[in-house]
């Protein structure tokens, strides 16, 4: 699950391939977007909101032996949870994108967070997680939705990511019912605009390197770095920073569920690289081994994914082994509409 290579969480780690069983989609009820859009939406986006489209499979049952009364499950706090399997992407070196992982993650929780019982929209205001094992990308995973609490303003939802019989990430989210309050916010950055800057798709259109065909034709978000791509040897002097414009590559359905989630998505690619730019590293470096930790994302004001987000990033801190990330995230006409943190491993083999 890293950021911005797509490598896998666990560089040492070499699971086994297990045949690819698919479940009959025909006999569950299917949650999320089926594209139905009059012009056509390239191929890579159309797989990132098929993958977003997720079944529901039913509930799981939460028992508990060794506490005694009939009340035993509740006394934890959980009685049940609803059952949700999405598809995986396809990765070059087999291991599942931590994006897309986060992002199946936020759409589970929030098809649970029903709007007509609550008396109307509940967007996300935050997440939580923490990546624990890789993921199969021949294999799809199930999303257990715990409904912790739904108060007056805000739910509260408890996501495992399942795969192989154990959770490859855990997520705690939030939802908030919009409400006037203080208002106040950063500064974007003076940068570059994004139709002056080359495309990933413009810069390796001519690759023979499989990665770089890869990051050439199948991202469905267009990213587009300030600085200059860490996929080539970085330019100038180290810096602990730099400034990111994406947005995907065709149009969006109008839900703020799924605008949510692929910003989530988007926001994985790159969060770890200000880590890289400060030692003078890029992904392309052989010795490098990189996987994200934890992700954590607050959503402050509606976006949406399919128009251009300025990411700006700082890496506060390395050490250990580890690298921090940090980045705001700004709507083209200078509104921050969210912040990201995420910490991963980040070593340099000798």
């Amino acid at each position: 699950m890293t950021a911005s290579t797509d490598h896998d969480h666990d560089p040492d780690h070499d699971p086994d391939h297990d045949a690819h069983q698919h479940q009959d989609r025909d006999q569950h009820q299917r949650h999320g977007t089926d594209h139905t859009a009059d012009s056509p939406v390239p191929r890579s986006l159309a797989e990132l909101i098929d993958v977003l489209t997720l079944v529901e499979l039913g509930t799981a049952h939460i028992s508990v032996t060794g506490i005694a009364g009939q009340d035993a499950a509740s006394s934890i706090g959980a009685t049940s949870a609803r059952v949700f399997e999405g598809q995986s992407q396809r990765m070059p070196h087999g291991r599942v994108f931590g994006g897309q992982v986060l992002a199946q993650c936020v759409m589970a929780a929030g098809l649970t967070v029903d709007e007509e019982r609550l008396g109307g929209p509940r967007p996300i205001h935050s997440l939580h997680g923490y990546f624990m094992r890789p993921g199969d990308d021949t294999l799809p995973i199930r999303f257990a939705v715990e409904e912790m609490r739904d108060g007056g303003s805000f739910s509260t939802r408890r996501v495992h990511a399942v795969q192989k019989e154990a959770p490859i990430m855990s997520m705690t989210c939030s939802f908030q019912t919009r409400a006037d309050g203080l208002e106040h916010q950063v500064a974007m950055p003076e940068v570059a605009a994004p139709e002056t800057l080359p495309s990933l798709a413009e810069l390796f259109a001519d690759s023979e390197d499989p990665r770089a065909r890869q990051l050439a034709e199948s991202r469905p978000v267009d990213v587009r770095n300030v600085e200059g791509t860490m996929w080539l040897p970085p330019q100038g002097e180290p810096a602990a920073e730099q400034n990111v414009w994406m947005r995907t590559v065709g149009p969006l359905p109008d839900e703020p569920l799924l605008h949510a989630a692929v910003l989530a998505y988007a926001s994985d690619y790159s969060l770890l690289e200000p880590v890289l730019r400060r030692h003078g590293l890029s992904w392309t470096d052989a010795r490098l081994r990189v996987a994200s930790l934890d992700h954590s994302m607050w959503f402050h004001r509606p976006v949406r994914a399919d128009e251009w987000v300025l990411y700006a990033q700082q890496s506060p801190s390395a050490t250990s082994g580890r690298g921090l990330g940090m980045g705001q995230m700004f709507s083209r006409d200078g509104v921050l509409v969210a912040t990201t943190a995420q910490e991963g491993m980040v070593r340099v083999k000798q």
